[in-house]
C-alpha cells in the first residue's frame, strides 16, 4: 500500500463519516464514498472494544492483508473506512477476508 494510498487526514474522515455510505458485516464495518482520484484511499481502525493492544494490532493486520487481497477486483476512486468489531478476536484471515468480500459485494463495490 502506497502513502498515498492511506486516508489520513481529519477532514477527510469527517467526510466519509458524513457523506458517504456505510454497511455492517459479521466482523466488520465498512464505510465508503466516492472521492474523484484515479486510486482509493482506506484506512484500517479497531478501537478499545475489540480488546488490548496486541488482540487490536491483530485485528487491523487481519483486515489490510484481506484487503490486500481483493484490492485489485475494486474499482478506483474511493475512500473507505475499514473498522473491526468485537466479534473478529481470534477468527483466521480467510474468515476476515469472507466478511471483507461480503461487505463489498453489499456496497456494489465488487
Amino acid at each position: 500500500m502506497l502513502k498515498r494510498e492511506v486516508l489520513r487526514k481529519k477532514e477527510d474522515f469527517n467526510r466519509v463519516y458524513r457523506k458517504g455510505r456505510s454497511l455492517g458485516e459479521r466482523y466488520i464495518v465498512l464505510f465508503y464514498r466516492s472521492n474523484g482520484l484515479p486510486y482509493n484511499r482506506t484506512a484500517f481502525l479497531a478501537s478499545k472494544k475489540v480488546g488490548n493492544s496486541v488482540q487490536r494490532n491483530r485485528a487491523k493486520r487481519l483486515m489490510r492483508e484481506s484487503w490486500r487481497l481483493l484490492e485489485k477486483d475494486v474499482p478506483t476512486g474511493y475512500d473507505l473506512i475499514i473498522i473491526a468489531r468485537n466479534t473478529i478476536k481470534g477468527k483466521s484471515c480467510a474468515q476476515v477476508q469472507e466478511s471483507l468480500e461480503r461487505g463489498l459485494k453489499k456496497a456494489k463495490l465488487r
